[in-house]
């Protein structure tokens, strides 16, 4: 019996390890974008007056 099929790609832990890092500086040098634009960007998806994705202030 073969083994289950994977619905998801394999996580690249190296690439995954980057990317928590740059976040977390990023984070650290005040390169942060706030809760509600990203909800607010969120909620325009699939609407005539979608928004271009905020920018981190």
């Amino acid at each position: 019996m073969a083994g289950p099929e994977i619905a998801f790609e394999p996580t690249d832990d190296d690439a995954l390890t980057r990317a928590i890092a740059e976040a977390r500086s990023q984070a650290a040098a005040g390169q942060t974008i706030p809760l509600r634009d990203v909800a607010d960007w969120l909620d325009s998806w699939g609407t005539p007056d979608e928004r271009p994705a905020p920018s981190p202030r």
